[in-house]
């Protein structure tokens, strides 16, 4: 029987660490990151949820002659920002995780 008193406490642990991973996720996903490019003639906002929000352009960077240009750097300032919402989510999401290998999980 003492066996269960320790099994109840590792399961009271394991709902508070899964409430507190729910927790740091939910305030991931609404915080913003911005990703720039060409010195920041380009702006993309990206939430954690790695939804586009805004993308802002200098207006110098706009050239009719010159679209592919542009279309390099808007791609170039959203993969910086996705880039950020993934390695922000490895280390708030790491301390909770660290040392598990769950399928899943991240």
């Amino acid at each position: 029987m003492r066996g269960m008193g320790n099994m109840q406490g590792m399961m009271k642990k394991m709902q508070k660490m899964q409430k507190e991973m729910a927790e740091a996720q939910a305030e991931l996903e609404v915080t913003l990151f911005e990703g720039t490019a060409g010195g920041g003639v380009v702006k993309v906002t990206v939430t954690g949820a790695k939804m586009v929000t805004n993308v802002e352009l200098a207006e110098d960077v706009v050239d009719p002659e010159d679209i592919e240009m542009l279309q390099d750097l808007i791609l170039t300032a959203t993969n910086e920002a996705i880039k950020k919402v993934e390695e922000q989510t490895a280390k708030t999401m790491g301390k909770y995780t660290s040392g598990m290998n769950i399928p899943g999980l991240m």
